[in-house]
């Protein structure tokens, strides 16, 4: 084998074992982010995570700039029926074959002491972080005039 023919086979190699990698199993559709206003220090995002590999998955972190700290959080209601956001440190398992949805009043990635306001059309870039996939870049939208799933429109942050 000449040198050149040595330096396209490693290129090709390479070539395949990047492209493998950036088609992942982790497909994020209909995400949005809101906040309660100008002067919030806190916001969420909602979204749809489809896992569309033959390996069960789990989203275990998400990293943004916006926010001080982003976490993964879900409400849960106490004896009293009085809800509560809590951290869900173990992060939400994805199935092979199935979705994972992040909403208002469910599970949702929380950005606490955001580091600007939350404006209408922007977009909000996060990294969400995969126990297999590793780690998907999404520009989430921010849109808060979106209707929660009980069509009343939302003016707090969840």
């Amino acid at each position: 084998m000449t040198f050149k023919s040595t330096i396209l086979t490693t290129f090709a190699a390479l070539s395949l074992g990047t492209a493998a990698l950036a088609d992942s199993a982790i497909v994020v559709e209909d995400a949005y982010a809101r906040s309660s206003g100008k002067s919030a220090k806190a916001g969420a995002a909602f979204m749809v995570i489809q896992n569309q590999g033959d390996e069960a998955d789990r989203l275990i972190g998400a990293k943004s700039d916006a926010a001080a700290r982003v976490e993964l959080h879900t409400h849960l209601v106490d004896g009293n029926g009085v809800a509560k956001m809590v951290e869900v440190e173990e992060g939400f398992a994805i199935p092979a074959g199935e979705a994972h949805m992040l909403k208002r009043g469910g599970d949702h990635v929380m950005f606490m002491g955001l580091t600007e306001p939350f404006e209408q059309g922007e977009t909000v870039p996060v990294i969400l972080v995969f126990e297999n996939a590793g780690e998907v870049t999404v520009d989430i939208p921010v849109d808060l005039e979106r209707k929660d799933d009980h069509g009343h429109s939302d003016k707090h942050s969840h």
